[in-house]
């Protein structure tokens, strides 16, 4: 029985008839598409969850809090709210401005902190399930 033995030129691609368990860290099945199951359970998935869940639960916490508050504020202490702090400009319209503000600011954030920490995760977790065909 003879053995199918990789070309020099090129490494082994999926579904190449070799007798020696495959070695490599993709995560593809056996028809050569991403194996999402195995994906979703690597590490490196796991990690980019995480990463994902440390900005947004507690920014959404504070914006929610902060959303309330302010809905709470308008509901029940009217007189606070309309307190003038310069020209026609009183509290209630600073802080609904300030909700705009608030949102911007959680924008840009969520994008610094994606590309910072987000994105190099993301690339390790497509690598689990790039092809050789992809790469080239």
């Amino acid at each position: 029985m003879t053995k199918a033995l990789p070309s020099v030129s090129r490494p082994a691609q999926p579904g190449f008839a070799t007798f020696e368990d495959p070695h490599h860290s993709l995560l593809i099945d056996g028809d050569g598409e991403p194996d999402f199951g195995a994906i979703q359970t690597s590490e490196e998935f796991l990690q980019l969850k995480r990463r994902v869940t440390r900005f947004i639960l507690p920014a959404t916490l504070l914006f929610l809090a902060w959303y309330v508050t302010f809905v709470l504020l308008s509901a029940y202490a009217a007189d606070f709210m309309s307190t003038p702090l310069f020209g026609t400009v009183n509290v209630g319209l600073t802080m609904g401005f300030l909700q705009f503000v608030t949102t911007i600011i959680i924008t840009m954030a969520y994008a610094r902190y994606s590309k910072r920490k987000l994105d190099p995760q993301v690339e390790k977790v497509r690598a689990l399930a790039e092809t050789d065909e992809e790469l080239a």
